[in-house]
C-alpha cells in the first residue's frame, strides 16, 4: 500500500532530506516553485489518465453563422468537477439529436456524439472559410487556433452544443490543497523530482563549494522511478505491450521457428 504525502508531510520530508529547517525563510520562499517544478515535470513526462476531462455545458454551444468555439481553460469556470487548467485538446464532439439536428440539451450522455476530425487552418479557410448562409452546414472538422479558441467547419447552420475532451493540469499541492493524486500515489517520484530542484538551493553557493554530482544523482533516481511510472500509466489505458494492460515481459516473447 502506498503511503501518500500530505502538504505538511511533504514539507517535512523535503526539509529532512535537504537538511534544512522547515521554518527557514529562504526554504519557504522556494517551496511553491519547487512543487511547481516537480509536478510540471511529472505531468509532462507521464501521460496521466486521471487528468482526462470532458468539458461541456451552456458555454460550449456553437453559434449559427460563427465558426468560433471559445472557452476558459480554468476548469473551475466550466462544468467539469475537476479543478486545474485545461492543457491538451484531444477530441471535439458535436452533440445532436437522433435526427442529426442540434441537441436541445448540453448533456453529452443524452445526445448523439458526432466526433469532429482535426484539420489544418489552411484547409478550413480554403474549403469552409465562408460564413454565407448557403455555405453553412453541420461541422465536420475542427482546428485549435490557440489555447482558448477553436475553429470549426463548415460554419454551423445551427447552435450545436459540443463536448471538448482533453487533459488538464491539476492544481498544485499547497497548504490549501493538502493532497493531490501525485502526492498520494507517486510520492517517491514526487520527492525525487523535488530534490533535483532543491539541490540547487542546498549546494550551489559557489564554484568551489558546488557538489556537481548532487543534482545528477537525484536526476538519475528520478529517471529510474519515472520508467516504471510511465509503464504503469500505459497499462491503465491498455497502451502497454501489444496494446494490452500487461507489463512488458522479458521472457515471454515469441520464439523463433
Amino acid at each position: 500500500m502506498t503511503t501518500g504525502l500530505t502538504y505538511s508531510t511533504y514539507v517535512t520530508q523535503i526539509a529532512t532530506m535537504a537538511v534544512v529547517d522547515p521554518a527557514d525563510t529562504a526554504f519557504q520562499v522556494i517551496l511553491p516553485q519547487m512543487i511547481t517544478y516537480a509536478e510540471n515535470r511529472m505531468c509532462r513526462d507521464i501521460d496521466f489518465m486521471f487528468t482526462s476531462t470532458s468539458l461541456h455545458g451552456t458555454t460550449f454551444v456553437l453559434t449559427a453563422g460563427n465558426r468560433n468555439l471559445s472557452f476558459d481553460i480554468n476548469l473551475s469556470l466550466n462544468s467539469d468537477a475537476a479543478t486545474g487548467t485545461f492543457v491538451v485538446s484531444e477530441q471535439i464532439n458535436l452533440l445532436t439529436d437522433a435526427s442529426g439536428n442540434a441537441s436541445a440539451t448540453t448533456n453529452p450522455d443524452a445526445c448523439v456524439r458526432v466526433p469532429l476530425l482535426p484539420a489544418s487552418k489552411e484547409f478550413l479557410d480554403a474549403v469552409y472559410g465562408s460564413s454565407l448562409a448557403a455555405n453553412r452546414g453541420k461541422p465536420q472538422y475542427f482546428v485549435p487556433f490557440n489555447e482558448t479558441l477553436f475553429f470549426v467547419g463548415p460554419v454551423p447552420d445551427q447552435a450545436y452544443p459540443v463536448e471538448v475532451v482533453g487533459t488538464y493540469r491539476p492544481n498544485s499541492l499547497s497548504a490549501a490543497n493538502t493532497t493531490t493524486f501525485i502526492s498520494q500515489y507517486l510520492p517517491d517520484v514526487f520527492i525525487m523530482a523535488s530534490m533535483i530542484y532543491i539541490s540547487a538551493y542546498q549546494r550551489n553557493f559557489g564554484r568551489l563549494n558546488d557538489d556537481p554530482q548532487m543534482a545528477i544523482t537525484y536526476e538519475s533516481q528520478y529517471q529510474a522511478l519515472l520508467k516504471s511510472a510511465v509503464v504503469e500509466e500505459a497499462r491503465k489505458k491498455f497502451d502497454a505491450a501489444g496494446w494490452s494492460s500487461q507489463s512488458p515481459a522479458t521472457v515471454a516473447t515469441p520464439s523463433r521457428g
